[in-house]
This record gives C-alpha cells, structure tokens and sequence, in this order.
C-alpha cells in the first residue's frame, strides 16, 4: 500500500486550497449572514477544472483520479459545506452517475458541458414522504410513447435553483415498487418545471438547497436513463459516489476546526498560559486530529476501490457514517475550545457546528448507515456487481 500522493495531486491540493483561501474564506461571513448562494463560485471552478475534475478528458472533464475529487471535496469544505456540497451534487450525484449508466447521446449532450462546467447539473431523489425509505417516492413517469409525462414534487435538493439539469427518480409501474422506479434526465426549461429555495435552514446557510415541482412535465424517451426500473439501482450507485465526496467533505470540516482551534489554543490565555497548555483542551486538539487521520483512511481507501473499478458501497458507507460523526464532535469541541467566543460568528467555528449536523443525516442517515454495517457483518447483505460498474481509472473507453 502507498499512501503518498502524486505529485499532481498535491498540486491540485495546493491549487484548490488557494483558491478557497482567495475565493471563498473572505467572503464567508457575509454569504452565511445573507443566505446567499454565488453561482460565481461555480464559475471560477470550472475555469480551474474542477467542476469535471475526475470526468475522463475525452467527455471534456481533467481525467483525474477518484481521490482527486476527494481532495478537492476536502479543501472546499474548509471554506464551507455549501460549496462542497455543490460540486458533490453536480460530480458526485449527477455527472459520474451519468458516466456510469448515460447511453453516448446522453453524456455528449448532458455530461460534456457538466465536466467543462458550461452546464451545472443536479439530483432529485428526497420528496416530502421519502428520505431512507426511498420506495416511498410519489412522483410518476406516465409512459406516452416518445415522452413521459412527470408529475410530483423533491424536496431537500441542493443547487435547486441553479441547476440547469437534474436526474430524478419516478415511478413508471408502482405495482412493482422499488423495481418499478426509473430515473430521467430533466432540463430546468422544460415547461411544468419550477423550483423553490427553502429558507431558515440551521447551516449551509450560503448553500442553494430547495423544492422541485412537476407538472405534467413533458421528458423525450431518449433521457431516460438506464432502462424502465432501473432507477433504484442507479440512485443506489449514485448515492455511492455521492457519499464518498460527503465523507472527503466532513474531512476538510475536521480540518477547518483544527486549524481554528489550533489557531486560538496560541492565541488566547488563561491562568497566565495560553489555552493550549491545559491538558482538557489539548484532548480536544488530539480527537480532531485522530478523527481526521482515520477519517482519511477511510476515505482514500474507497477511493482507491473505486479507482480499481470495484464495488464499494460498504466502504463508503463506512466512510461517510464514520468522517461526518467526527465532523460533528470536531465542531463541537471546536465552540467548546473558543468558549464564549466560538458561540459567536466573530469566529467560523460556531457555522462550522451547523454546518456539521446537515451531512449526519443526508445520503443516509448515521442510523441507516450503522444498519448497513451491522447486516454486513452479519451476512445479511452482500453486494454483487452492478450491471453498470463506475469506470476504472485511467479510463478506457473500450471499457465501457
């Protein structure tokens, strides 16, 4: 095993870092206050290319590896959940799910201008009824020929007003239920579309996060994705990518109260020494960095998995429960280190806390996720190769 990364991807850590230093850290504070979400963000990442970092060059993405993405997932969330979250949704939710499981038409029209960042795609998969329990969904695809007819609404679906394209998840036969799910292609300027952003949410306060509504949304038969019934299985590989740039994501939030608390343990004094001399604060200091060392090692190793071209879904289940539950006891130690200060947004920490809790519960809460462990452990769930396996990096086209 070799944990050292290339030379390119210190680079690209480097790069990203910067560009959140630059970027995204100055205007912070404002965007949380505001709840405002700057689409301009997107922009600049893409002029980098990032917003296709692991896309294969020959779908107009940089063609670099899956812990790439890892990388800049982690350093995004340094500077905010909310921008992590964006690149998660629009790579790891929607353009490698179309990689993995898009017909050639469909990744030419729709994935090629995603990983050039020309376009921003989303996922529409959580409704008012359905979050764990995905076969609860009540959206429909009524089956007209040379179109589908989409009626429903999502909920809870980041970059809902920013999006141009979205992979949502219907029922086309709901006698069959979850096997009777298909998944579609939806452009925002398709007539019945519109979407919501919801307001007072406790952290991503500077994310774009809201409803989809459907009605009688006309979709062509050529964006279908997969076939008829195959939608559970592809929300299930998505959410596999999707939960591996979450669980890169809540290591740079580790990091992010780290830095801080490391910062302020110099900074601040008590009983004549600075606070990072008392032994119960230094604790403090020493479980975010062990819940970010394992957390990365949970990380990377899904990562190298899918980088194989292998199934990982336990892996990255791991992952994500294990990294966002240090995220969250990191921002909380985090307030505790600031004290009264950290209860302030003088200093990032307390936005650090909320923004913690959000991924503890999205793409599998830490309780389903606890279930996966325990029944495969158990023997009671064993995965098999998809019909359509994410690609091995470097990516050959003849693979496919």
């Amino acid at each position: 095993m070799n944990f050292d990364f290339t030379e390119e991807q210190e680079l690209l850590r480097k790069m990203t870092r910067q560009f959140v230093d630059k970027e995204i850290l100055p205007n912070m504070r404002m965007w949380d206050e505001q709840g405002r979400f700057d689409p301009g963000v997107l922009t600049k990442l893409a002029d980098l290319g990032l917003m296709g970092v692991c896309i294969p060059e020959v779908y107009g993405g940089s063609g670099m590896d899956y812990n790439s993405l890892a990388i800049v997932c982690e350093e995004l969330e340094r500077g905010d959940t909310a921008f992590r979250t964006a690149v998660s949704v629009h790579i790891g939710l929607n353009s490698l799910t179309l990689l993995q499981w898009g017909n050639e038409g469909q990744k030419q029209k729709y994935l090629v201008p995603q990983a050039t960042g020309e376009k921003i795609g989303a996922f529409g998969l959580t409704e008012p009824g359905a979050g764990s329990d995905v076969a609860a969904i009540q959206t429909t695809a009524a089956n007209k020929g040379d179109h589908y007819v989409l009626n429903g609404q999502k909920t809870w679906i980041s970059l809902c007003d920013t999006a141009d394209h979205f992979i949502v998840f219907a029922y086309t036969d709901k006698s069959k239920k979850h096997h009777g799910i298909s998944a579609f292609i939806v452009e925002r300027s398709t007539a019945g579309f519109s979407s919501k952003a919801t307001k007072g949410k406790l952290g991503i306060r500077a994310g774009n996060t809201g409803e989809l509504f459907f009605e009688d949304v006309k979709v062509p038969t050529e964006n279908l994705l997969g076939k008829e019934g195959d939608g559970f299985k592809i929300a299930m590989s998505a959410l596999d990518n999707g939960r591996f740039t979450v669980a890169a994501g809540a290591c740079g939030l580790i990091m992010a109260c780290l830095e801080a608390s490391v910062d302020y343990c110099h900074e601040r004094k008590t009983f004549g020494h600075e606070i990072g001399k008392h032994q119960l604060v230094q604790q403090m200091v020493a479980n975010m960095e062990a819940g970010l060392q394992m957390s990365r090692l949970l990380v990377y190793r899904a990562g190298e998995l899918k980088n194989q071209g292998k199934r990982n879904t336990r892996e990255t289940s791991l992952a994500k429960w294990q990294a966002c539950d240090f995220a969250n006891t990191a921002a909380d130690d985090a307030v505790q280190v600031h004290g009264a200060y950290g209860y302030s947004n003088e200093y990032p920490v307390e936005r650090h806390l909320r923004n913690s809790k959000a991924p503890v519960i999205y793409e599998g809460t830490r309780e389903i996720h606890t279930i996966m462990q325990a029944q495969y452990v158990l023997g009671y769930r064993k995965d098999k190769p998809l019909d359509h396996m994410l690609p091995a990096w470097p990516y050959e086209p003849d693979e496919q």
